[in-house]
């Protein structure tokens, strides 16, 4: 099979196509041809080696994990004999950041646990879009946010893959939603349900009278001040991703914060679950929530995919498809 190696941490010129063995699936595994995948801000990490701490649970010197991806969309061709969810012809998605990775390649041995019958209506491509990405929007709003029915809620970064999730997860609780983005993305706010929209070209946050309930920071390089300005009395902040920086100073300022004061600031990493994922497909299927794609590359293509989302400014998510031809 086809399938993307990478054997050094680095740029994406490291990732190299190349033919290897199509993986045998153990009992408990099924086998997966896959038909579409994504990238997420992991990808990035796992790529570069970056931070270094992240090497420890990804390899010191070099990727533990050859081939990278971990949202996966397919048709299930083979069962171990302890399956018991899936039997071949199944359409099905999930995450393999949790048992392996894996995903950038044409077939994948997966655990029965890292994945969830596809949601009806949508194509591979679709579903590729999803797993990740909404399952860090859901866990950070419902789980670490403890989001309830009439909050006032800004996701911070609205317009890439987690945040359109977030506004439309955030939505579905019954929340009244802000999106932060820039000039050209308030049109995909709008189109996903936000009440308001803030463009960050336009308007300078620092100064922004409103306060929030919640607060999702998905994307930006905000002072920890400057959010904690925004916040109600009670009021909580989640850093997803951003700056190193924003990183460091939800990590660092956000216990004493919280031990201090009624405010909290924290930091999130989404986890595999197949239960979020079942969660997620229903509410795709009730029409609360769709993905949102900006671009599809090919396998072969997947060194330009990361360069391109490496720049921040997708408009949703990056898909990998298997049936894409290359670009010229």
């Amino acid at each position: 099979m086809k399938a993307i190696i990478c054997e050094k941490y680095g740029s994406p010129e490291v990732l190299k196509l190349a033919e290897i063995d199509t993986p045998v699936p153990e009992d408990d595994q099924v086998l997966v041809k896959i038909h579409a995948a994504s990238i997420n801000f992991g990808n990035l990490v796992l790529l570069k080696g970056e931070p270094f701490l992240a090497r420890f649970a990804f390899g010191l010197l070099r990727p533990k994990h050859p081939i990278p991806g971990g949202d996966i969309a397919g048709v299930v061709e083979e069962a171990g004999r302890n399956v018991k969810q899936f039997k071949p012809g199944d359409k099905v998605f999930g995450d393999l950041s949790g048992s392996g990775w894996g995903s950038f390649a044409e077939y994948a041995a997966v655990p029965e646990s890292s994945l969830a019958l596809m949601p009806a209506g949508l194509s591979f491509t679709e579903a590729a879009a999803v797993p990740m990405a909404a399952a860090t929007a859901l866990q950070s709003l419902r789980d670490k946010g403890n989001i309830k029915k009439g909050q006032k809620v800004m996701i911070y970064g609205a317009s890439g893959g987690v945040g359109t999730f977030a506004v439309q997860i955030a939505k579905s609780f019954g929340a009244e939603v802000t999106g932060v983005c820039s000039t050209r993305n308030i049109d995909i706010l709008q189109s996903i349900g936000a009440d308001h929209c803030i463009d960050y070209t336009k308007t300078d946050f620092s100064s922004w009278n409103d306060q929030y309930d919640l607060i999702l920071g998905v994307n930006g390089s905000n002072s920890m001040r400057t959010y904690r300005r925004a916040l109600k009395p009670d009021g909580q902040f989640i850093h997803v991703g951003g700056s190193g920086k924003q990183m460091f100073q939800a990590l660092m300022m956000g216990p004493w914060v919280s031990f201090t004061g009624k405010q909290k600031v924290g930091s999130f990493l989404q986890r595999q679950n197949q239960n979020d994922l079942i969660f997620v497909a229903k509410l795709i299927e009730e029409g609360k929530v769709r993905p949102i794609i900006d671009r599809t590359y090919s396998l072969e293509d997947i060194p330009e995919a990361y360069r391109y989302f490496a720049e921040g400014h997708a408009r949703g998510k990056v898909v990998i498809s298997m049936s894409q031809s290359p670009s010229a």
